[in-house]
C-alpha cells in the first residue's frame, strides 16, 4: 500500500520534479554504494595490523603499520569530506542555490554594460562565482588534509604562505583556461542549431586533447621547476627500459615536488613519438632537490620553507625507480591512456546525445 502509494504521488509530480527527484536520488544513491566501498576497506585498515604474508619478505612491521594509519586517516577524511560535499550540494539544489547565483551573474554582468542577451557574458560570470564559492567551500577541507593530515604522517613540505600563493596561483590558471574555453563552447551551442551537441562533443574531444599535450611544457611549470635528469646510470637505464618496450623517448624530467610533498610519483606525457617522462624529486636518492641546500632566495621561497624540509635524505635506489617507472610505462604498453580517452569521449557523447 505505501509503494502503491509513493508511486502515485510519484506520477502527480511535473516532469520538472520528477527529473529533479531522480538526479538528486541518483547522487545520494552513487555517494552511499562508494561510502559503503570505503567503509568495507576501512574496515580492513582497521583490523589488519600485522604485515600480511604476501608481503612479508619486502615490508617490515613499522613501514606497514605506518602505511596502515595514513590510509585509515585518509579514509576517514574521504568520508567527513565527502558527505561534506553531497550535503552541500543538495542543499544548494534544494535551496535555489544555482537559481540565485544565475540572477547575481546577471546583476553584476548588468552592471558592466552587459544586458540579459548577452548570456555568453553572464554564463562567465556565473562560472566564475561558482568555481570561487567551490574554492572557498573547500579550503578548510584542504588545509586540514595538508596541515593536520599530511603533516602527522611527515609528508607535507608547505607552509601556509607557499599553500595560499600556490591556491591563489591555480585559480587564476584554471580560470584563465577555464573561461576562454567555455565561452567559446556556449558560442558553439548557441550558433550549431539541432546538431550543437555533435558539435559540441568534437570541441570538448580537441581541448581535451591539447591540454594533455601542453600542460607538462607550459602549464605545470607555472608551479614547478623542471629540469632534464642529468646524464648518468639512470637516465641510461630508462632509456634500456624504454627502448625494450618501444617507448618512443624523447625526453627526461625531474619535477620538484618536494616543495609541497615528500611523496613520490612518475608519470609520462605526449603523444604518437614525442614522449617524456617525469620524475619526481622525492622518487630519486642521487638527484632529489630536497636532499640538497637550497640556495638563499633561490624562487623567493627558500626562506619560508627552509624550516620544512626535516627529512632531508629520501628517494628510491635505481632499481626502485626503474620499478616505479615500469609500472607506468606497462600503462602506455597495454594501451590504457588511448583506452582511458576513448571511453571518456564515448560516454560524454552518448551524455550529450
Amino acid at each position: 500500500a505505501v509503494m502503491a502509494l509513493l508511486v502515485e504521488l510519484w506520477a502527480e509530480l511535473p516532469a520538472e520534479r520528477r527529473i529533479f527527484c531522480s538526479v538528486l536520488l541518483f547522487s545520494w544513491a552513487v555517494y552511499l554504494w562508494e561510502a559503503f566501498l570505503a567503509h568495507r576497506q576501512r574496515r580492513v585498515y582497521r583490523t589488519t595490523t600485522h604485515v600480511p604474508q604476501e608481503l612479508g619478505q619486502i615490508m617490515d612491521s613499522e613501514t606497514f603499520e605506518k602505511s596502515r594509519l595514513y590510509q585509515l586517516d585518509k579514509s576517514t577524511f574521504s568520508f567527513w569530506s565527502g558527505l561534506y560535499s553531497e550535503v552541500e550540494g543538495t542543499m544548494i539544489l534544494l535551496c535555489g542555490g544555482i537559481p540565485f547565483l544565475w540572477k547575481l551573474s546577471g546583476q553584476i554582468s548588468g552592471r558592466a554594460g552587459f544586458g540579459p542577451e548577452y548570456e555568453i557574458v553572464q554564463s562567465l560570470v556565473f562560472l566564475l562565482l561558482a568555481t570561487l564559492f567551490s574554492a572557498v567551500t573547500g579550503l578548510p577541507w584542504s588545509l586540514y588534509n595538508t596541515f593536520v593530515i599530511e603533516e602527522k604522517h611527515g609528508f607535507n613540505q608547505q607552509t601556509l604562505g607557499f599553500f595560499f600563493k600556490d591556491a591563489i596561483k591555480k585559480f587564476v590558471v584554471t580560470q584563465c583556461i577555464l573561461l576562454p574555453v567555455t565561452s567559446l563552447l556556449l558560442y558553439i551551442i548557441k550558433i550549431g542549431g539541432d546538431y550543437f551537441f555533435i558539435y559540441a562533443w568534437l570541441f570538448t574531444l580537441v581541448v581535451s586533447l591539447v591540454l594533455v599535450t601542453i600542460y607538462a611544457d607550459y602549464i605545470a611549470p607555472l608551479f614547478d621547476k623542471f629540469i632534464p635528469l642529468p646524464e648518468g646510470e639512470l637516465k641510461q637505464q630508462i632509456e634500456t627500459m624504454a627502448k625494450s618496450i618501444d617507448f618512443p623517448l624523447t625526453k627526461v624530467y625531474v619535477v620538484e615536488g618536494s616543495k609541497r610533498s615528500s611523496h613520490s610519483n612518475a608519470y609520462f606525457y605526449g603523444f604518437f613519438k614525442n614522449k617524456r617522462i617525469v620524475l619526481f624529486d622525492t622518487l630519486l636518492e642521487d638527484y632529489s632537490a630536497s636532499n640538497k641546500e637550497p640556495a638563499e632566495g633561490e624562487d623567493g621561497e627558500n626562506d619560508e620553507t627552509k624550516s620544512k624540509m626535516k627529512n632531508k635524505k629520501q628517494g628510491c635506489k635505481n632499481e626502485e625507480v626503474l620499478a616505479v617507472l615500469g609500472h607506468e610505462l606497462g600503462h602506455w604498453k597495454l594501451g590504457h591512456t588511448v583506452k582511458n580517452i576513448i571511453i571518456s569521449q564515448v560516454s560524454y557523447y552518448e551524455l550529450v546525445f
